[in-house]
């Protein structure tokens, strides 16, 4: 028996039993009961066998029903490839719409849609939030992102939070960026570590340095800290998202993003951060601003020292001694030695919210606010 390979069409089959057995047409449609023309229309595949004409060629040919459905659906696929015309903008638009939290963006009023339901609206509305002509040509900005899932390509949720980011950035007034200020600003920075109210003067000190302040809520599916990134060579952008509202998370996330600014990262590559609170960093450029969060946080050799002396019991007093000897808030400490340790039950009572200390101050979008954007 032939393979099914040297066969396209279960018209070829047909002809081709007809053919070893010297019969005609009109003889099939004899055997079968059929109309001859109807057997001709089968010969030359304009009509397509169904299962009912497929168990009765079966049955005269002794030839498996399968194979003549499985020539008919490979021979319709051909048929179908053929007059379908190609639309690469079938796969972005199932990525996005698939990938996307379009109805959160909506809500948000990142996007304005009229009509949920209008495709064709919706893809309208993210061209012109992507600013792009079409969908399949949105691509990755340049960022360095302190998020989840170490050295991957942006998610689209995190895409889409980059892009929000960079809207409203790009219209802020600031004066031109300083490298210079910017190390003369870490020192001020560092005073501010005493209170969590303190820290509602950052927006204004990295103005002065001529670094956009942004802090964007997250996306529920995004699981980004904060990035770093440039609307030009000289415009440094840093946003929060302040998806973790605690003090000693707020001073690490903006070191670490201060660290990318002064060494340039995120201007031409995406350097992706690991997760904040996960193992150590596995690239060069996370791991020196992983160093230069924790240390400005509080001197890890003291931390350290700390560590070894007195664990595993900890006491308050001597906690707090460290605290007001470093001149900084005792949640900076807590959070170096429950990170150092894993112990996250430990200073429970001085780990405090700093959310509602920075808001007031800074370019806000999320949480109910919406940052003033011309689109």
């Amino acid at each position: 028996m032939e393979s099914i390979e040297a066969f396209k069409t279960p018209g070829q089959l047909i002809a081709d039993q007809l053919s070893k057995r010297n019969w005609t047409n009109r003889l099939l449609a004899v055997v079968t009961g059929k109309e001859e023309t109807s057997i001709s229309k089968l010969v030359t595949d304009k009509t397509p066998v169904t299962a009912d004409t497929a168990l009765l060629l079966e049955e005269v040919f002794g030839i498996p029903a399968e194979r003549f459905l499985s020539l008919q659906k490979s021979y319709d696929l051909s048929v179908a490839r053929v007059k379908t015309i190609p639309d690469p903008s079938r796969a972005a638009r199932a990525s996005l719409f698939g990938g996307l939290p379009i109805q959160e963006m909506i809500s948000r009023s990142w996007i304005k849609v009229e009509n949920t339901k209008n495709v064709a609206e919706i893809e309208s509305a993210l061209t012109k939030f992507f600013n792009v002509n079409k969908l399949a040509e949105i691509e990755t900005l340049p960022h360095a992102a302190k998020k989840t899932n170490a050295l991957c390509e942006a998610t689209l949720p995190q895409l889409a939070w980059l892009y929000r980011v960079r809207q409203i950035a790009s219209q802020m007034i600031a004066p031109k960026y300083s490298e210079a200020k910017l190390l003369k600003t870490i020192p001020i920075l560092k005073e501010l570590l005493i209170a969590p109210e303190e820290a509602r003067k950052v927006p204004k000190i990295l103005a002065e340095c001529g670094i956009r302040f942004v802090i964007v809520e997250a996306l529920k599916s995004s699981k980004i800290d904060g990035v770093c990134c440039w609307l030009d060579k000289n415009t440094p952008v840093i946003a929060m998202t302040l998806r973790f509202d605690r003090m000693d998370n707020f001073w690490f996330v903006l070191r670490h993003e201060l660290e990318h600014v002064s060494q340039g990262h995120g201007q031409s590559f995406p350097v992706i951060d690991t997760e904040l609170e996960s193992a150590n960093a596995t690239d060069f450029e996370e791991e020196m601003a992983n160093k230069a969060g924790s240390e400005f946080c509080a001197p890890q050799a003291r931390i350290d020292s700390f560590i070894a002396r007195k664990a595993p019991l900890f006491p308050e007093r001597d906690f707090l001694g460290l605290a007001k000897l470093l001149g900084v808030h005792p949640c900076l400490i807590a959070g170096q030695i429950r990170y150092k340790t894993g112990r996250y039950d430990l200073f429970n009572t001085h780990i405090v919210k700093i959310r509602s200390c920075v808001l007031p101050s800074a370019i806000v979008d999320g949480w109910g606010d919406i940052a003033p954007v011309d689109l």
